[in-house]
């Protein structure tokens, strides 16, 4: 899977790296290596699927996309 992310230089020093197609999904770092590192690791438990999230009921399908 491959996902668009912006990277900018911050007021502060460092960088600001965001996934605009995974709202709130942002990440900083002190240099572009690290924003990058960090921004993986964001998105990765962005997508991780969480079991709370299926609301269990006797109407419920659960099904799985390959995306």
């Amino acid at each position: 899977m491959k996902i668009k992310v912006c990277l900018e230089t911050s007021d502060e020093g460092g960088y600001t790296i965001f996934a605009p197609s995974l709202p709130g999904c942002i990440s900083e770092g002190s240099t572009k290596e690290e924003a990058i590192k960090n921004i993986r690791e964001a998105i990765e438990l962005y997508l991780e699927p969480i079991e709370d999230d299926l609301l269990a009921g006797s109407n419920v399908e659960e099904l799985e996309l390959a995306i």
